[in-house]
């Protein structure tokens, strides 16, 4: 029970920080800021941050739902099986945002520095980031609405 309330907290927390930095912090800076020259190095700051972040409670959060894998797993029982499917593919949703980040954080954010600075194509990847922020955002939600949802069978993870 603690490591599954554990779980909750650490995807609330990815989740609720992903919504409260892209859809109400970022576009505030813009709005408040008047100039996209102010608001968008700290935008990028904020993103970056969003990213760092997104690892830090990515990896923990995969762990505890290794460790519950882990106990379906050992669990013969029938009713240990819907668990265990469901337990997998929030790992691969937690995998999968982590790996939306990473490529955020290591990929996109360099094209756009370097197409800011040679006048290359700003919008695509200015898109493409905002796509793979999208991505996180499902993906951290929908683990979150897992992990939230009643259990069918008592497990302590």
């Amino acid at each position: 029970m603690p490591l599954q309330r554990l779980s909750i907290l650490l995807a609330a927390l990815w989740w609720g920080g992903i919504t409260g930095l892209s859809f109400v912090a970022v576009p505030t800076l813009f709005a408040k800021l008047g100039s996209p020259a102010v608001a968008g190095p700290v935008a990028a700051q904020l993103f970056s941050f969003q990213c760092w972040i997104g690892l830090v409670l990515g990896t923990p959060l995969m762990l505890v739902l290794r460790r519950q894998r882990a106990w379906l797993t050992a669990d013969t029982s029938s009713q240990a099986l819907p668990d265990l499917r469901a337990a997998l593919i929030s790992m691969a949703l937690v995998a999968l945002a982590v790996l939306l980040a990473m490529t955020q954080e290591f990929g996109v954010v360099r094209k756009i520095v370097t197409a800011r600075a040679t006048g290359g194509d700003l919008r695509l990847w200015h898109s493409l980031g905002s796509v793979l922020v999208l991505g996180q955002w499902l993906c951290s939600g929908a683990v979150l609405w897992r992990l939230a949802a009643p259990r069918r069978s008592a497990s302590p993870a």
